[in-house]
């Protein structure tokens, strides 16, 4: 098994303590706070790592690169809310369940995913402060 390194702990802290899933410049900004002098390949390469032990999962919305967050076997199974002025992207932490009502007939439905979008507390605020 390989061990994590100090860079690799600052990054998988960084994923962990974020909220929601960061980008990879977003992680690389600001691992960089933690490990002064970190570079983007060594965060590239820690999140490969991170992936592969299973620490980390992918967050994939349609025409975006990939966010990452910790493992939903450390979190619930949960939804995406992506802001359109700052494109960040949120939890959402409830499902509204069964989707298998939808599915056309005869199919049966395995998964889903689900991403809604609008602004963010953040955004609407500055919104009504112009």
């Amino acid at each position: 098994m390989e061990r994590i390194t100090r860079q690799g702990t600052a990054i998988l802290e960084v994923i962990s303590t974020a909220g929601r899933p960061l980008l990879s410049q977003e992680i690389f900004e600001l691992s960089a706070s933690k490990v002064p002098g970190i570079g983007i390949a060594t965060v590239y390469r820690n999140i490969k790592s991170l992936l592969d032990r299973g620490d980390i999962q992918e967050v994939h919305l349609p025409g975006e690169n990939p966010r990452y967050e910790i493992s939903e076997s450390d979190h619930e199974h949960h939804h995406h809310f992506q802001c359109y002025e700052c494109e960040k992207v949120f939890d959402v932490h409830a499902c509204p369940g069964d989707f298998s009502h939808l599915a056309p007939k005869g199919f049966k439905v395995l998964d889903h995913e689900l991403t809604l979008y609008g602004s963010c507390f953040e955004c609407q605020s500055n919104l009504t402060k112009k």
